[in-house]
């Protein structure tokens, strides 16, 4: 099981919620889980959106740093974040609950209790 973390109030995430005029936002930079007016608790509790987040991660395992970053990139230019292949995957793999048993998430059922 590979390890994760997530990091409340991120600025990083607040500024891409700016940005993208969103409310509440989660991104993933290399391993870890940015969130924006959102607790972590929450984010945990909404099964789907830690599963898609889970799979940037896998993405950037996948690619490396580096190189996913200029390819999400790329590809954000070429066809914007909806359409955005990366966001096309991860909204895809949103019900793969084996991407659960191989990342570890198990520090963050403590922040629920």
């Amino acid at each position: 099981m590979k390890n994760i973390s997530i990091k409340q109030n991120s600025w990083i995430a607040a500024v891409a919620a700016r940005r993208l005029g969103y409310r509440y936002l989660a991104m993933v930079i290399g391993k870890t889980i940015h969130l924006h007016n959102v607790n972590t608790a929450e984010f945990v509790r909404n099964k789907r959106w830690l599963i898609h987040e889970l799979k940037h991660v896998d993405q950037f395992q996948q690619h490396g740093f580096l190189s996913f970053l200029w390819l999400y990139m790329k590809e954000h230019l070429r066809s914007g974040y909806y359409n955005n292949k990366y966001e096309l995957e991860a909204r895809n793999a949103e019900t793969d609950e084996s991407l659960l048993k191989k990342y570890d998430i198990s520090p963050y059922f403590k922040v629920m209790s």
